[in-house]
């Protein structure tokens, strides 16, 4: 991604990473997610896409929209990068913006052509989970079709002059190997190989600090954007689906432990001035390097860099204003309402965190990094305008004192890459599992698979309203009676109201910040009830700004509609209520006219505000 920092919106970067490993099904939808890595201590680990089926919902709804539009791209236009560079002819259809080289590329006043062929690979790896969970044989298709297609394509020659070479590699690696292991694809497979000789001469043979590295005279600003601090996380997968042991070599070597994670490690932040999405996507290489190599410093430094990320994160759970973090104590997410509107990387961040916090549920067991996903998901990517064939795509929330959405500038920037893989790994991200049952960490309508010695034990499927009102329904299917483990993240802003009934018998030992536990033997037909209290509250901006804040009812950030407002008390902002139950919107019961407020995925292009003005 660009190093953005404060300027405007035409400086732009990109993002992404891998994710937590699958094994390979041919020809099945089902996948199942490798079991952790002995080395670092895991408790939990990831459900199978084909293990968790999304219902309908806002949810099911982004990822049916999302899917759609991958399946619908043109299979030329997105190959055309590749075919160009390796002298093959082409046809008339271009995606542009980002995607196709371009003349006049000139970073950061013109972004054409900035990274062609760069979210490839993020194309494959969407159509591929994206099979994994719904089945649909058209996206299975397409992924055989890219791929037949990308194999005479692979040559050095791609990379030359080209500004971000570890970051493309990087995507493109992932849709191999997630072609590989979510439909089949066994050619996938053996691409690896020629495609990662094919970068490894433009790559530096080890981590580089983005922040000490020197444009090359001749170069433009962009060929000092790389991310290869990003890479161990899929050399770390590449190895153990099969592609070499060389990948656990690379993997070592492409780990930024001198500058960042070395530091984050022994409590220094140092995330200020840097790039926002990468620096939180390294955090899932350093994730991956302790479940498999087992270096405690490497957890540390996860935790602790998270935990800085989250001490200066929006009310949506959103963070980093022009791509960049800001330094503590200085008021400047505040500050940045009145000089941006590029807020925040809402798919890229959105999938970016998911990933780091699972891998940190899975390590520590701590139920409170889902409350930040949960905010992602109603407050971020739930509320993204839907991507679009031709590669147009939703990237800056846009949190400023008079907000709107838009779609960028530019076609396929990295957000239109992220966001097929985000909404395929709602599932994963909704529940995780252990031997002794199931964990449900996000309240959406789905249903669960949990799985003994690799048998189906038993099935919960979850509806509700959740979260425009209080109520969650779980029901058990079970063949026969099976002792389980049902644990059920509490938030830890859940009011004093909260309860938890199991066949209409109230269940103890509930508290905020904490998974409920229920063990016991289940049956078929069982239910299970959980209100969740949605306590009206009011959260400042940063600790400089107090009299800037965002009404808060649960997890959900209240957008204010409109382009002018007035100055409210603390009073009249928590006197705002639902107009009805379930209803996505909130009216102030204060006389100061009709000011509607309703959460980010009920608000299309209008102005918004986010924080408001206390007197």
């Amino acid at each position: 991604m660009t190093d953005r920092m404060t300027m405007g919106r035409r400086d732009v970067l990109a993002g992404m990473g891998g994710l937590i490993g699958g094994a390979a099904l041919a020809g099945q939808a089902a996948a199942a997610v490798t079991a952790a890595p002995a080395a670092g201590r895991s408790l939990m680990t990831e459900c199978g896409y084909g293990d968790v089926t999304l219902l309908d919902g806002p949810v099911r709804k982004q990822f049916d929209q999302t899917l759609a539009a991958l399946i619908a791209m043109d299979d030329d236009a997105l190959l055309r990068p590749f075919r160009v560079a390796a002298g093959l002819p082409v046809g008339p259809n271009k995606l542009g913006g980002w995607y196709d080289a371009a003349e006049g590329f000139d970073p950061p006043r013109d972004m054409h052509g900035f990274i062609p062929g760069h979210s490839f690979g993020q194309y494959i790896s969407a159509l591929s989970r994206g099979y994994a969970v719904s089945g649909d044989a058209a996206a299975k298709a397409k992924v055989d079709r890219l791929i037949a297609g990308f194999a005479p394509t692979i040559t050095p020659d791609f990379y030359k002059d080209y500004p971000l070479p570890a970051y493309t590699y990087d995507k493109t690696l992932m849709g191999l190997l997630d072609a590989y292991a979510f439909t089949g694809n066994q050619q996938a497979l053996k691409l690896i190989g020629p495609a990662t000789d094919a970068v490894l001469p433009y790559l530096p043979g080890r981590a580089q600090d983005r922040q000490l590295v020197k444009v090359p005279p001749g170069r433009n600003a962009a060929f000092g954007w790389d991310e290869t601090y990003t890479l161990p996380e899929n050399f770390y997968i590449a190895a153990e689906r099969g592609a070499g042991d060389r990948f656990h070599g690379l993997a070592r070597a492409y780990l930024l432990d001198d500058t960042y994670f070395n530091p984050l490690a022994d409590g220094r932040n140092v995330l200020p001035g840097r790039h926002a999405y990468s620096h939180v996507n390294a955090l899932a290489s350093a994730m991956r390097a302790y479940m498999v190599d087992g270096d405690p410093r490497h957890l540390a430094a996860a935790r602790n860099g998270l935990q800085f990320v989250l001490n200066q994160s929006w009310a949506t759970g959103g963070w980093g204003p022009n791509e960049s973090f800001v330094e503590p104590g200085s008021g400047g997410l505040g500050n940045s309402l009145t000089t941006t509107h590029s807020s925040f990387e809402a798919p890229c961040g959105t999938y970016g965190h998911f990933k780091v916090a699972r891998y940190l549920m899975r390590a520590t067991g701590d139920s409170r990094y889902g409350d930040a996903m949960e905010k992602l998901m109603y407050n971020a990517s739930l509320g993204a305008l839907p991507l679009r064939p031709d590669g147009s795509a939703y990237y800056y929330a846009d949190y400023s004192e008079i907000g709107a959405k838009s779609y960028f500038e530019y076609n396929c920037p990295c957000c239109s890459g992220s966001i097929g893989q985000l909404a395929a790994d709602y599932g994963p991200s909704a529940y995780l599992r252990d031997d002794k049952g199931v964990f449900v960490n996000l309240y959406i309508p789905s249903r669960v698979v949990w799985r003994r010695d690799g048998a189906p034990a038993l099935t919960l499927t979850q509806q509700g309203g959740y979260p425009l009102g209080s109520d969650i329904a779980m029901a058990v299917e079970a063949p026969r009676p099976v002792k389980m483990a049902l644990r059920l993240r509490i938030p830890a802003w859940a009011g004093p109201q909260t309860r938890l009934l199991v066949n209409g018998r109230a269940v103890g030992g509930v508290a905020p910040g904490r998974f409920a536990v229920v063990a016991r033997e289940w049956r078929n037909g069982d239910k299970v009830a959980l209100s969740i209290d949605r306590p009206l509250r009011l959260e400042p901006v940063d600790a400089q700004h107090p009299a800037r804040v965002a009404a808060m009812q649960g997890p959900l950030a209240l957008f204010a509609m409109g382009d002018r407002f007035v100055p409210l008390t603390s009073a009249q902002l928590l006197s705002l209520k639902q107009t009805a139950p379930g209803a996505a919107e909130w009216t102030l019961a204060a006389d100061v006219g009709r000011l509607r407020f309703y959460p980010s995925s009920a608000i299309g292009t209008e102005p918004t505000r986010l924080y408001q003005f206390l007197i």
